[in-house]
């Protein structure tokens, strides 16, 4: 009796590494979401290279119709590790290539995408989701499908990075100097024959020579003397504190977020070219965060519901402009198992705001 116990249970065990290692195992090794993606956005056909650093995606999005036909992106977003899901948009356009013939290029707009990753087996990875206009993300427009394939079609930067992902190119520093190298904007299209013409001859008329006219020489001017200069001395102008900008910029309300739950976290990265930007948050008129310089990687944030207001603004202030103005965030605010993203930006003149309100039960 004792044996046969021994090998059921031996047997359910191999039933369940069965069922379910070619996707867990498997995913601790090569089942990974950093690499090239193919398939279609939004009914587009697509080649989008991830590289995962920490919870922050990256990499590049080639929407194309030819290999001399297609519109490339800069991609940013994020993975959740608890959902198994993925979010990115394209955030600058790089490159832009089309032939002369071509009616028109395809990825004209900018998107963002929202995924699921799953292994369903037999080593296929897949990415299914919506997509939406990335100016108005919360109207999906189309589907996305991709499959992770193992050749680019398109090559670039990012192929050194996703081929020795797991023998040290997974290095934040690595990632960070490619994403500043793969950011050069670059349009071309193929070269155009033309014909030479042949260069007119100009004739030129006879030089002629006039003699120099002698002007007479007089005795200089007797210089006055000047007054002594006055030398005034200019005080430097204080800089504004951040108490101050926040006092006199207008305040732009850009979301409401509903507040459910005992607590809500927030996440803030930096929406374009990592440039320096830093700012600060004030809750309900109050100072509470300062210094906060903006990256690839998410600057995280956690509040107790309990200890809110039923109406509460959060202003984000910047403290610089960065390299390339204005000042822009990308917010993403997770209450509860609901998730909501804003995009925020910050001038001289304004800042941006975001209400939670709580929600009644």
């Amino acid at each position: 009796m004792f044996t046969s116990i021994k090998k059921a249970t031996i047997y359910g065990f191999c039933l369940l590494i069965f069922l379910i290692g070619d996707c867990a195992f498997s995913s601790l090794s090569a089942q990974m979401i950093t690499g090239v993606w193919k398939g279609k956005i939004n009914k587009q056909k697509v080649e989008v290279k991830i590289i995962q650093s920490g919870d922050s995606l990256t990499g590049t999005s080639y929407y194309y119709e030819s290999a001399n036909n297609y519109r490339r992106y800069s991609i940013k977003g994020y993975f959740d590790e608890n959902t198994n899901s993925a979010v990115w948009w394209d955030d600058q356009l790089i490159e832009e290539k089309s032939g002369r013939f071509n009616i028109s290029t395809p990825g004209k707009i900018p998107m963002l995408s929202r995924a699921d990753f799953n292994c369903p087996g037999g080593g296929t990875m897949m990415l299914d989701g919506k997509v939406a206009k990335k100016e108005n993300d919360t109207n999906p427009t189309g589907e996305v499908h991709l499959d992770k394939i193992g050749q680019p079609e398109f090559e670039d930067e990012w192929d050194f990075v996703i081929e020795n992902y797991t023998v040290g190119a997974n290095d934040p520093e690595i990632i960070d100097s490619i994403a500043s190298l793969s950011q050069r904007t670059v349009i071309t299209e193929d070269p155009v024959k033309t014909i030479p013409q042949e260069r007119p001859v100009v004739v030129s008329p006879p030089m002629v020579i006039e003699k120099p006219v002698e002007e007479p020489v007089t005795e200089p001017k007797k210089i006055k003397e000047q007054s002594k200069p006055v030398i005034t001395i200019i005080e430097p102008v204080k800089a504004p504190t951040i108490e101050e900008k926040f006092v006199t910029r207008k305040k732009i309300l850009v979301k409401e977020i509903p507040l459910t739950g005992d607590s809500i976290e927030l996440r803030f990265y930096d929406n374009a070219e990592i440039d320096g930007d830093s700012i600060s948050l004030f809750l309900n008129d109050k100072l509470i965060f300062e210094h906060i310089r903006l990256a690839g990687t998410a600057y995280i944030i956690k509040f107790s519901v309990n200890d809110m207001r039923e109406t509460n603004e959060l202003i984000m202030v910047a403290e610089n402009l960065g390299a390339i103005p204005p000042n822009t965030s990308y917010m993403l605010a997770i209450v509860g198992d609901k998730r909501y993203d804003a995009y925020l930006s910050s001038t001289e003149g304004s800042s941006a705001m975001i209400k939670f309100i709580k929600q009644i039960p």
